[in-house]
């Protein structure tokens, strides 16, 4: 039986409540605990349940990826409402912007909520260590996987690592972020099963190759801009490695094909390493996908489009079919003309244009970029060898449609630069997942990849040249790599400023 020390307070957290997700079920009257040392295997489940509800509270918005607005594949609307989106769409932002405010807000909650669970849980002896391992694994994998979040969009970053507030806390150095991140990840992969009990396919629930992969994407940023500790390609290398060697213990196994990905009845997938799952018949809607990536014309709310560059230079071919809806004449959009990510709004008939709340679950990180990561960081560590050159030239099969664990003449590469080839391939596989502005970063790239957007082939009706939606404003130097502190948080704590 519970104790009374729960809150009276009605707090709903039901993130995990569904589809299999593992048996997390609480009482909707007792969501809260109240502070204090736990004492049972339930009030532990309930405190790691608030952790994934904060995080789908984040993760449902656009907001979430905000920073992805400043990949060359990425644009939004030249008007309307979406001023927070085209300031990184157009390298010039405020800190004000209310998404990166948003954004940093939501993000410290869940990590002072992970704070929380892991001080209540201090000297917690439950009989099922199985149980205890895995809970507190999620705890530190979800803390050091916001952190490596944040990190992304504002570089260095305070490390609050207790659930009371520190009001004067600094930024920490880029090494101290990335080795807190590395700790929490080493701790959760230490921790989490290699499969989670009860877990839906695609790592709801994560394991300890979710923790490692993350891991393998941590090492290729820290290896790149701005540390550029160039011998943790080699450490990427090894973790994306030991994710593959062990892929079918995880669940982990590329699609056959690309179109599957993004159907709703797919939306649990093996492809997935990390997957955010939502529920619209709980109220757990996802708010970024459907709607929001359609043109006016399609009664869209055109948030999330395609630039038309990225768009002209994409390889013909089954995964572009499979990224963008090239059914639609974009050239002649009423509104604005730029191509729809199939990605985003999902295959003909799959989400209604009228819905704003999908089923769509979030693809955190998928099995193909783990692949990836080891061509391309092998290639970085002059480690090439054959399992490197079998990992990039999977994607490149199924990219044209193949059979991805056939060798294939036609499209295979067995020699030539391992780590540019990957890294462009990562161009293609990933395009519209909010990842492209993270790899321009590491390697140092923004001004190469967004000094001209400008559409070359594209015309509308009139015969008239498609122009860029949102030209570039500000800096493509790496002084304007990362985004400012919150203009407000900076208010409250001066220390932030530094």
């Amino acid at each position: 039986m519970l104790k009374p020390r729960f809150y009276a307070t009605v707090m709903f957290v039901s993130a995990l409540v569904f589809n299999g997700c593992a048996d997390l079920e609480e009482d909707p009257g007792l969501s809260l605990l109240a502070p204090g040392a736990y004492s049972n295997q339930v009030e532990l489940e309930l405190g790691v349940t608030g952790i994934y509800s904060q995080l789908r509270n984040a993760s449902q918005w656009s907001t979430f990826f905000v920073h992805g607005w400043g990949g060359d594949d990425i644009t939004t609307h030249k008007v309307s409402n979406k001023a927070d989106f085209r300031e990184f769409d157009q390298r010039s932002i405020s800190p004000e912007n209310a998404r990166t405010v948003g954004n940093w807000r939501d993000i410290y909650r869940m990590i002072r909520a992970a704070n929380s669970v892991l001080e209540s849980a201090e000297g917690l002896e439950l009989t099922d260590t199985d149980a205890q391992n895995r809970l507190l694994g999620e705890v530190y994998f979800l803390r050091g996987a916001m952190f490596f979040h944040l990190a992304r969009v504002h570089g260095r970053i305070p490390l609050p690592l207790t659930s009371e507030p520190e009001l004067d806390i600094s930024r920490a150095s880029q090494e101290d972020v990335y080795a807190q991140i590395e700790g929490d990840l080493l701790q959760a992969e230490s921790l989490l099963p290699a499969i989670y009990p009860g877990a839906q396919a695609g790592a709801p629930r994560p394991n300890s190759g979710s923790a490692a992969a993350l891991l393998a994407r941590l090492y290729m940023d820290w290896a790149g801009f701005p540390v550029k500790d160039n011998s943790k390609y080699g450490a990427a290398a090894s973790k994306a490695k030991q994710v593959i060697d062990n892929a079918s213990s995880h669940g982990f196994a590329l699609l056959g094909d690309l179109e599957d990905l993004w159907k709703l009845e797919n939306r649990f997938n093996d492809e997935g390493v990390w997957t955010i799952p939502y529920n619209t018949d709980e109220n757990l809607h996802n708010r970024k996908y459907g709607k929001l990536g359609n043109p006016s014309d399609l009664q869209g709310w055109q948030e999330t489009f395609a630039e038309i560059r990225f768009y002209e230079d994409f390889p013909e071919g089954p995964r572009k079919e499979a990224t963008y809806r090239t059914e639609h004449d974009f050239a002649n959009f009423t509104d604005q003309q730029n191509p729809v990510f199939k990605k985003i709004v999902g295959p003909e008939g799959d989400i209604p244009l009228s819905a704003f709340n999908t089923n769509r679950n979030d693809l955190y990180m998928r099995y193909a970029e783990v692949l990836l990561i080891y061509a391309e960081a092998s290639g970085r560590a002059g480690s090439e060898n054959a399992d490197a050159w079998e990992a990039l030239n999977q994607i490149r099969r199924r990219a044209e449609g193949l059979p991805f664990d056939t060798p294939d003449a036609s499209v295979d590469v067995t020699s030539g630069d391992l780590a540019e080839l990957a890294f462009t391939e990562r161009k293609w596989e990933l395009a519209g997942e909010w990842l492209r502005w993270n790899d321009l970063v590491r390697m140092e790239r923004v001004e190469q990849a967004l000094g001209n957007r400008d559409p070359q082939t594209t015309m509308n009706a009139a015969g008239e040249l498609l122009q860029v939606a949102n030209p570039i404003l500000g800096s493509l130097g790496t002084d304007n790599y990362f985004a400012p502190i919150p203009a407000n948080e900076i208010v409250l704590n001066p220390n932030l400023a530094n």
